[in-house]
């Protein structure tokens, strides 16, 4: 009897999950809390990707498309979020075999063993998985062997506050704020338009956006560009420029820095937000306490500083998480960002997913818990060791079927004192974003 594998998420890697999975003779079923496969991608339709269309595609899925007659993207073109949906996503979901396996508006709501809660141990692992869900007709539940949760962050940002915790006022605030990518020049024009807009972030969402926003600024009067850093140096944000082998990685950081230079964006240092209120109509964005602190004025307020996992609906599983990044404990000393900007990530799959609770993993962005290094190719290593495992197959889940692409300059430097991923002199170190193997055109670890 074939076995039942529950994938959480209809993303790029969840997908690729259930295509690996039909190629082993399993039976994927997908649970997609959107309306669409592909949702937290259509959020961010409007940006393009750092890497090109050889490294977004996984090769169960390209075999599952093929037979369907799918129409190759050039793999040297660098996709936006929304083509990567309508050329590759949707299509994989809607025109192949995975068409009948997807389930949508399913929000996961609480994963458990039948029969047994948390703290039951004896015959824990021979009972299946229970999964229960919502799909707008009520509750409903899916009995499966096995669990691969591929859900993401997209949907659990984190907070303004400076210290992992909302800022004061910020959930009273929640109409002026916005979390993510916005398009600011397309959907979401008019709200930002004519306005004072605050930025809060130093990583490449940050200066994206930015740099879109100075767009808006030469297009509509009025407009004004904010950008608040918790750092005390904003060149620490504009990356490796020229020494970058992602060239449009290196493009965005250079653009970015000349605008900065120009005074074009106004720039607070040091900024760490502790409290937003409402003071005339307008945002009062303070850092330090109410009364003796700094503090600027806002319409405004974009926040993009990193994701972080839900475990909420996990509760009852046994899991291994790293304590510090919410990530599988195997999994953490390679991408702690304590330690290193981009990490020293080799091609990673079951056996450092593994939780104690057998037969269920966490890939994707999510795995890597609050670490901001992912890597969609490794992704997709993930699940095709994982779907192996699942299928008895072991010594292809031992096996590494990646090698990683070069692509670019990286820092062994903490975090802190880098900029967020891939930022300073090149080394010569194997990881996720440098890889002394072959050489091939770039992907990027960001995202």
């Amino acid at each position: 009897m074939s076995k039942t594998v529950a994938i959480v998420g209809a993303g790029p890697v969840g997908l690729a999950a259930a295509a690996h999975a039909l190629e082993r003779g399993l039976e994927p079923i997908v649970l997609e809390a959107g309306d669409a496969a592909g949702d937290a991608v259509r959020q961010w339709s409007h940006v393009r990707m750092f890497s090109p269309w050889e490294y977004n595609i996984d090769k169960a899925a390209a075999r599952m498309l093929a037979r369907a007659g799918w129409n190759t993207p050039d793999p040297q073109g660098y996709p936006t979020g929304g083509e990567l949906v309508s050329r590759y996503v949707a299509p994989l979901a809607t025109r192949t075999a995975l068409r009948g396996h997807i389930r949508t508006s399913a929000r996961v709501t609480s994963i458990g063993r039948v029969g047994f809660d948390k703290a039951k141990s004896k015959g824990r692992e021979a009972a299946p998985f229970e999964i229960r869900y919502r799909n707008g007709k009520g509750p409903e539940r899916l009995i499966a062997d096995a669990v691969i949760d591929a859900s993401g962050t997209w949907h659990s940002p984190n907070p303004a506050g400076d210290n992992g915790l909302a800022a004061f006022g910020e959930l009273e605030c929640a109409e002026r704020l916005a979390y993510g990518m916005p398009d600011v020049l397309g959907r979401q024009r008019d709200r930002y338009a004519g306005k004072r807009v605050a930025v809060l972030g130093a990583g490449h969402s940050a200066i994206g956006t930015l740099i879109d926003l100075v767009k808006l600024k030469e297009a509509a009067e009025g407009t004004e560009v904010l950008w608040l850093i918790r750092g005390p140096d904003p060149r620490k944000s504009f990356g490796g420029g020229a020494n970058d082998k992602l060239s449009a990685r290196g493009e965005l950081g250079t653009t970015f820095a000349r605008l900065v230079n120009a005074g074009t964006i106004r720039v607070e240092t040091g900024f760490h937000v502790t409290h937003v209120g409402l003071a005339n109509d307008r945002l009062r964005i303070g850092a330090g306490s109410a009364c003796c602190g700094r503090h600027v004025i806002a319409d405004e307020l974009i926040v993009l500083t990193g994701f972080r996992p839900d475990m909420s609906y996990l509760a009852e599983l046994r899991l291994g998480l790293d304590a510090a990044l919410d990530c599988p404990t195997a999994l953490a000393p390679l991408i702690d960002p304590n330690e290193h900007s981009c990490g020293t990530v080799r091609p990673h799959g079951a056996r450092e997913l593994a939780h104690p609770e057998a037969g269920f993993y966490i890939a994707g962005m999510k795995s890597y818990g609050r670490a901001p290094t992912f890597l969609m190719l490794t992704g997709y290593e993930q699940v095709r060791s994982i779907i192996a495992d699942i299928a008895g197959d072991k010594e292809a889940a031992r096996r590494v079927e990646l090698v990683l692409p070069e692509t670019g300059v990286c820092s062994r430097e903490p975090l802190s004192e880098a900029s967020g991923c891939c930022a300073t002199p090149t080394t010569n170190e194997t990881s996720a974003c440098c890889a002394t193997a072959p050489t091939k055109k770039s992907a990027t670890c960001c995202g």
